[in-house]
Order: structure tokens, then sequence, then C-alpha cells
């Protein structure tokens, strides 16, 4: 059904000649300016919307474009659709392929005519020079005056309170929320964002304020002042405490927005992923300036090993399609644990049913856990990969 739509919107607005057409570039390549507002027309119809709002669709065309556009438009509204649409100074032709027309004063204000339009007149202009501000002061009157005391402006508002009327009986439009695969998709896509750039982030910023500390601690330990653990030690409580707070507020908002299921112990998981997922982020920066010689070699490194972590992270591929002998490194990127432990965490218990095209209807926790790997029986022992992540990497920050 979803194909044979397509088509009928193909077929509706012309486009079967530019079918497998790139779009290109505006004015370099690829579909002419018509051609790219058909298809923006086009885009919208697939939503199969009873109203449609165009603003200016003949703009920047020529006469013959402007009329292929507009041919679409009522070959749209013949379909039993409401096209509303502002239009300026349009030919005799697109004037009349219009069913009602709203004639417009300067300031937003409707205008009735006061001279009769002459045979063979093109209506915009017509209409453009009775309403000038000049003809007003000729004459004397204010159109949009005029307008507001007459019977049409009356009937107006008789007709605008009638249909903002709900009928008796009626109930509010209300449509059944399905869980789609593409949903899921986006959710996972929002959270690998999440995690991976801020991530990364906190990684590339906190090598230059190490490094700078670095040369300090060198002298004072040559002095005898520092040691090394305390000093390590004071250095990584202080992030912790920052990543804490910046987390925190992070997660309540991106939590919100999400639009998970609201409940404490979800949002406590989420925030124990994020700010696991942030602090180790930060030792990892904090770690590869220890291990190197100079900040430059530390951000070189970072760069090397952020690819990896980026590209077997389980969004990019999904562990259930990476080639058997290199998922070895799947299990060795913190940001797939991380993705994990978020997933399963929000969604693992789902037992809605999820379309998945091509294939028969699943529960969400059937679905993350065949096509990408999650199971949430699983969670705790991420939940531990996380802490012992931070282990590790705060046992070479010294």
């Amino acid at each position: 059904m979803g194909f044979m739509f397509v088509e009928e919107v193909m077929n509706l607005i012309e486009l079967n000649s530019v079918r497998n057409s790139l779009v290109g570039l505006p004015g370099v390549d690829g579909l002419s300016t018509e051609q790219r507002k058909r298809l923006t027309i086009a885009v919208e119809l697939v939503a199969n919307p009873c109203i449609i709002f165009m603003d200016e669709p003949t703009s920047g065309l020529d006469a013959r474009a402007a009329a292929i556009v507009m041919r679409t438009v009522r070959n749209t509204v013949d379909t039993g659709r409401t096209v509303v649409c502002t239009i300026h100074q349009p030919s005799i032709d697109i004037f009349e392929a219009f069913d009602e027309l709203l004639l417009m004063k300067r300031g937003g204000q409707s205008i009735p005519g006061v001279t009769e339009i002459k045979d063979g007149q093109n209506p915009a202009t017509w209409m453009l020079d009775v309403s000038s501000s000049m003809v007003e002061a000729h004459l004397g009157i204010d159109f949009a005056t005029t307008y507001a005391n007459s019977e049409l402006y009356r009937r107006n508002q008789e007709l605008i309170k009638e249909l903002s009327t709900p009928a008796p009986g009626s109930r509010d439009l209300h449509f059944k929320t399905k869980s789609r695969q593409q949903d899921l998709m986006n959710m996972l896509g929002a959270m690998y964002a999440a995690v991976m750039f801020l991530g990364g982030t906190n990684t590339s910023s906190v090598q230059a304020v190490v490094s700078i500390e670095r040369t300090v601690f060198y002298r004072e330990k040559a002095a005898g002042m520092y040691s090394p653990l305390p000093y390590a030690f004071a250095q990584v409580a202080i992030e912790v405490i920052y990543v804490c707070i910046q987390t925190f507020i992070y997660s309540l908002l991106l939590f919100l927005m999400i639009g998970f299921a609201w409940s404490a112990r979800k949002f406590f998981w989420f925030y124990f992923f994020v700010c696991m997922c942030f602090t180790y982020f930060t030792l990892y920066g904090m770690m590869l300036v220890a291990l190197t010689p100079n900040y430059h070699i530390a951000a070189i490194t970072m760069s090397f090993f952020l690819s990896f972590w980026n590209l077997f992270s389980g969004f990019l591929i999904p562990r259930t399609q990476i080639p058997i002998w290199w998922r070895w490194y799947y299990w060795g990127s913190p940001v797939a644990w991380t993705l994990y432990g978020l997933i399963t965490s929000q969604v693992g218990e789902n037992e809605n049913l999820v379309e998945v095209p091509g294939a028969d209807s699943m529960s969400v926790k059937a679905f993350i856990k065949s096509f990408l790997g999650y199971d949430y029986d699983f969670l705790p022992y991420v939940a531990m990969a996380h802490v012992l992540w931070l282990s590790q990497e705060h046992q070479q920050c010294p």
C-alpha cells in the first residue's frame, strides 16, 4: 500500500519524468527550481495531509514554470485536499485556478474592490492598483475599515465561529501510538550522539589543562612537595565532582527531551551510565597525557582510538552484524558498553509490539535482543564493566 500511494503522488505531482534523479545543488546541477518546488509538495503529500499551507509556491519562477507548479497544486485540490497559499501578482490563468480569494492590503487586512475590473485586465494588477495608499488618500476612505464594517466581514466571523465549535458528541482527534523500528533507531542515535560527541569534548578539553598541570607537578615533585599518588587522586577527585554535576543537569534535560518513561529507577540507570561514560572519557584524556610526552601526541592518540570506539560502538554497525573475528573489539569499546546499558535500562523490559519492515511484529524486548544483541538480563554486568573501566583508567593517570 505504501508503494502504491507513493506512485499516486508521483503521478499527481507529475514527477515521473525525473524519477531516480538526484536533487543536486540549486543552480548547479540536478533538478530545476520548478521541479524542486514540486518535489517539496510531493514530500508533504506523502504524509497524506487533509490541508496544506504553501507560502508563495511560484516565487522565483518564470511564467511557464509557475503554471506547471500551480497545475500540480490544482491536481492536489482535485483529490479532495484543501490548499491554502499566498501568491503575489499571479497571471490571469493562475488567478482563475483558485476557488476562493482573499485580497490583502498592506498590513495584512482584507479589502474589497472599488473600481470594477476591466475586460482582459490582470486581476492581480487591478488589485494592487485599487488597494494602494495613493488611491485610499484620493478617495478619502480606509479599505480595511470599510471591510470591517461590511456584511461580508460579519458573515466570515460567524462562519469562523461556527467552524471553530465542535459538533455535539464529537471527540478530540486522537491517533493511537504505534512503535516502529525507525523510532527505536532514532532513540539509539540520540543516545549515541549524546555520549559520543560530548564525551569526546570532555576528553579533548581536559588534556590541555592536565598538560599544563603536569609541568607544575614535575617541578614540585623534584622539590619533594608532591608525590604521584596523592596528586593523581586529587586531580581525579575534582574532575569526578565536576562530571557528576555536569551529567546530572545534562541527563535531566536529555531524559525529558527524548521522552523516556518517567520513573526514578529508569532515570537513575540513565544518569549512572551517562555519568560513568563522561567520567571514563575524562579519565581517558588524562591517561593519554600521562602516557605521552606532550599534549600534541596525546591529541593524536586520542583521535586514533576514538575512531575505533566510534566504529565499534554498536550504532554504526550493530554487534549482530559485525564479523565474528572483529567482535572482540566491540567488547573492548567502552562506548559500546554505555549504549548497551542505556538502551536495555530504558526499553529492555518493554513488551509493546514494534513494526519491523519485512518481518512479523515483535516486542521491543525481543527486537533489541535479536537485531541489536542487547539482553536486559545482562544489565548488571554492564554496570560492573563501567566500574572496571574507570578503575583501569584511574590506575594509568599518575
